[in-house]
């Protein structure tokens, strides 16, 4: 038994699944890169066999909240910065179900940066998608986290004085065990990279240069841009910690000076995930909590009980 009849069921999946009757029509600004980041999760998601009944998509605020909207899967828009919190509990109540948290460079980073690095520090098993367009889009142009130093906006008219922050290094450093940073102008790249996300056990974190044509105009396209696994120039071993930081300071290095560096940064495939380590001390109950509901005779615990080995 499972919580969803549809988990694991094997069939053939059409892209065109994903796609909400509802409202199936992104009203995203023309140009915006948050249609690449939809446009690679339908094609993704297909390609590894995962039905839109076995996925749950988790937003926070910003105009990437608006995905769980256009991506017919089972969704939860929360509130600023706390994707992750809320997938976290998602996965742990249902550790078959397939979870993507996704979030702005503001939401994630920002709001959301203490969930950002504790997700990555406990391997938490999802994919966490951050929209990087390194401005505040939704409320109309405010300096972001991510934004260029010198940067102006409507809450820094003079040019921001501060460095951004440099969210694949501070990924790896938290404990993240999968690393990348792909483009919505790449969009062949990014599907392959989202398809292996997913299939990692463990936090996998894809920082998504999504242009923003509208708030942002001095953020140009990401293009040209280089695939650091393609190019000659770049030889990092994405299983050596060292060389990925060394290869993740250098892409942060040079993206404002025009530079765009993509690809797989980091990947460890040994490390368990936090789900695994909970179920190895026996924290995580062998039946899921989800799986409870549907389950006539289980015998519910009162959590005075539960609470009482620890004190």
């Amino acid at each position: 038994m499972s919580a969803f009849n549809a988990i694991g069921e094997e069939r053939e999946i059409d892209r065109d699944e994903f796609t909400p009757g509802v409202e199936p029509q992104p009203t995203w600004c023309p140009g915006c890169g948050d249609f690449g980041v939809l446009k690679s999760l339908k094609q993704a998601l297909p390609e590894i066999g995962k039905t839109p009944e076995e996925v749950l998509t988790v937003t926070g605020i910003g105009c990437s909240g608006k995905l769980n909207s256009y991506l017919d899967t089972y969704g939860f828009h929360t509130i600023h910065g706390r994707s992750l919190p809320v997938a976290r509990a998602a996965k742990l109540a249902n550790t078959d179900l397939e979870v993507i948290a996704a979030g702005g460079d503001g939401d994630g980073y920002g709001i959301g940066g203490n969930h950002f690095i504790h997700s990555a520090r406990e391997n938490h098993d999802m994919t966490y998608i951050v929209f990087n367009n390194e401005i505040f889009g939704l409320t109309k142009g405010q300096t972001s986290p991510t934004s260029p130093k010198g940067h102006k906006s409507k809450t820094q008219p003079s040019g921001s004085a501060k460095t951004p922050i440099r969210p694949l290094s501070q990924s790896l450093t938290a404990g993240a065990s999968y690393v990348a940073r792909t483009a919505a102008v790449n969009p062949n790249q990014a599907k392959e990279i989202i398809k292996e996300a997913i299939e990692h056990d463990g936090f996998a974190h894809i920082d998504f240069l999504t242009q923003c044509p509208t708030w942002n105009k001095d953020a140009r396209q990401y293009v040209p841009y280089v695939d650091i696994q393609e190019s000659d120039d770049y030889d990092h071993d994405i299983h050596d910690r060292a060389e990925a930081a060394e290869m993740m300071r250098e892409t942060e290095d040079v993206l404002n000076e025009g530079t765009v560096l993509t690809g797989r940064y980091y990947v460890d495939e040994d490390r368990p995930s936090y789900q695994e380590e909970k179920s190895a001390v026996g924290e995580l109950p062998d039946q899921p909590l989800a799986e409870r509901y549907f389950d006539d005779d289980v015998e519910w615990e009162r959590s005075y009980d539960l609470l009482e080995r620890h004190t």
